[in-house]
């Protein structure tokens, strides 16, 4: 298994209907784009979120959460969130706000 399905299926469902979201199969999970940016996304079992670096330490606060460090060096602003973490709705709501609030406030792609 790539990444976990049913936490995919989880996410989907928090994300309802929400408008400029997509979904992308990357780096062997997937992950949503709010405008065409990253802001959450699954690797393997855990939730990979896009706090930004303002919230970062706050997140780190939460059950479950961890720096992220998918290429070996901690990336500061982004956080992986265990299934411990993510064991009610609210909480993985919760998450996935928290990403869409922070790339909402980046600037547009350029196309």
């Amino acid at each position: 298994m790539a990444y976990d399905l049913a936490l995919a299926d989880r996410v989907r469902k928090a994300l309802g209907r929400r408008r400029g979201v997509g979904e992308k199969e990357m780096f062997g999970g997937v992950a949503w784009l709010l405008d065409g940016k990253m802001f959450v996304g699954i690797v393997k079992e855990e939730l990979m979120v896009r706090v930004g670096p303002d919230r970062h330490d706050a997140a780190l606060e939460k059950p479950g959460a961890r720096t992220m460090d998918f290429t070996g060096k901690p990336m500061r602003g982004y956080v992986f969130v265990s299934p411990a973490g993510l064991r009610s709705a609210a909480a993985l709501a919760g998450w996935v706000k928290w990403g869409a609030e922070f790339v909402a406030t980046l600037p547009a792609k350029k196309r």
